[in-house]
């Protein structure tokens, strides 16, 4: 059932107000999704800092945005590579130098479909050490700046968490017996969800209340993420499909994600996205969550486990 809170035409750009003196932070937004959210944040006088991998891409996606808004648009990028460790940690002190309020940290960033086996450069399977570790370790780190600054955590998902095994395959996380592009990759989303709401119910038993947490999914949208990681084959079914209506455009694959960042009276317990055919395409609001997404007995046992292996204890 499509939700009707924004109307028929679900939540769009246009209920953002003037965000003026407000600073997000988006990682990988220097291409897709995480550049239109940009986009759309800058044209309303937000500050934007982007946490990318690539230098040459981020300085052509900053160039491209002063063109459009002007040379005085606050965009700026610290290089960050979410596949290391000491890079997330090196980034996210530069951001504490630099950054001196985070309203919002929107986790965007993504590697998708890789189809053989890889590892970062820390030995965890890359889709997961980059997705969910990465971005678990950044949040970490950058928690009490978004605290001090009642702000918020937006992780971006993917409708790929209901698919695969739908839960954690703990006795061997790097799927070194059965790995499969897709369902690996489902399982780095499933884990990223987790980690959002067991963080919520952290924050609750310790009496927080200054940070919100939301999970969104861009639906079915024309981004890179498939064209720079997945196999040919992959690669040219997506581009078929991404010429059928049940593909959006990056810029509408972006809204949930900036919705999540701005909008008000959100429920933080909840997925949103697009509501319209198979939750892939149409007006985005609050979409379906399955419970697996929130099965406390396994958030517990993922977070003790990432802790472990981002060498980070969260303060909560």
């Amino acid at each position: 059932m499509p939700d009707t809170t924004y109307g028929p035409n679900g939540w769009t750009p246009d209920r953002l107000g003037d965000l003026t003196g407000q600073t997000y932070l988006i990682t990988g937004a220097n291409a897709g999704a995480g550049f239109q959210a940009a986009r759309t944040l800058l044209n309303k006088g937000a500050k934007v800092v982007m946490l990318n991998r690539s230098v040459e891409k981020s300085q052509a996606a900053i160039a491209e945005l002063k063109t459009e808004f002007g040379e005085e648009t606050e965009v700026s990028f610290v290089h960050m590579n979410l596949a290391s460790f000491a890079s997330v940690r090196a980034a996210s002190s530069e951001v504490l130098k630099t950054v001196p309020r985070i309203d919002v940290l929107i986790c965007n960033a993504a590697i998708a479909q890789v189809p053989t086996q890889k590892f970062t450069e820390d030995g965890h399977e890359s889709m997961l050490g980059t997705n969910h570790y990465g971005h678990f370790l950044l949040c970490g780190l950058l928690f009490d700046r978004i605290e001090g600054s009642q702000g918020r955590i937006v992780v971006v998902s993917s409708l790929g968490y209901n698919m695969g095994i739908k839960t954690i395959q703990f006795d061997d996380m790097n799927w070194d017996k059965n790995y499969h592009q897709n369902k690996t990759y489902s399982q780095s989303k499933l884990a990223q969800m987790m980690f959002a709401f067991e963080l919520q119910d952290r924050m609750a038993a310790a009496g927080k209340t200054d940070v919100e947490v939301y999970v969104c999914h861009p639906g079915s949208s024309r981004t890179s993420l498939i064209s720079t990681s997945g196999n040919l084959m992959t690669r040219i079914l997506f581009g078929l499909m991404s010429l059928s209506p049940m593909v959006q455009s990056a810029e509408r694959g972006s809204w949930p994600e900036v919705m999540c960042a701005t909008e008000k009276g959100l429920e933080q317990r909840a997925l949103y996205g697009p509501t319209g055919r198979m939750e892939f395409v149409g007006p985005v609001g609050r979409g379906t969550l399955h419970p697996q997404a929130y099965e406390k007995a396994v958030m517990v046992r993922l977070w003790d486990l990432t802790e472990t292996e981002t060498g980070f204890t969260w303060g909560l």
